[in-house]
């Protein structure tokens, strides 16, 4: 993949993602609202960006992430954990909030809401199988390779 993201504005309002130095893997995504957003404790709100985008091959997605100082300082994390805009996808980009806090927390226009980060992907193939391969853990999960 070339390093170009096709990026269309929706809105006249909307920002184009950008990195906010050079080190920066993600590339921050902007509120694109015409008023605050109020997020009480326990509620869900799904905020436009006002942009769509193009990746240039199927083998990357686009995967958006919490701002840290959002979620460290106020509870404001993504509602699904982690968003993923397919490649094949070109319909406007918004990020579910969600507020873990007990504290209102209100989004302001243009306010850096998420960070959107460009990686590859497997497209892999899936086959039904009658048997799996053995390996040392076998069907262990959640802890069962014990606490460090």
């Amino acid at each position: 993949m070339n390093n170009i993201v096709k990026v269309k504005k929706l809105n006249e309002k909307a920002r184009i993602p950008c990195r906010a130095t050079e080190g920066s893997a993600g590339a921050d995504l902007y509120a694109c609202i015409d008023e605050p957003v109020t997020i009480r404790p326990g509620e869900l709100v799904k905020i436009p960006v006002g942009i769509a985008i193009e990746l240039s091959s199927p083998g990357y997605a686009a995967f958006l992430f919490a701002r840290s100082g959002l979620g460290v300082k106020h509870g404001i994390c993504l509602s699904n954990g982690v968003g993923v805009v397919d490649s094949d996808y070109r319909g406007e980009i918004c990020v579910g909030l969600c507020n873990v806090s007990d504290k209102e927390y209100t989004v302001a226009p243009d306010e850096r809401i998420a960070q959107m980060v460009i990686m590859p992907v497997c497209c892999a193939s899936f086959v039904q199988a009658d048997e799996l391969g053995e390996t040392d853990r076998g069907e262990g999960g959640f802890g069962s390779s014990g606490r460090m």
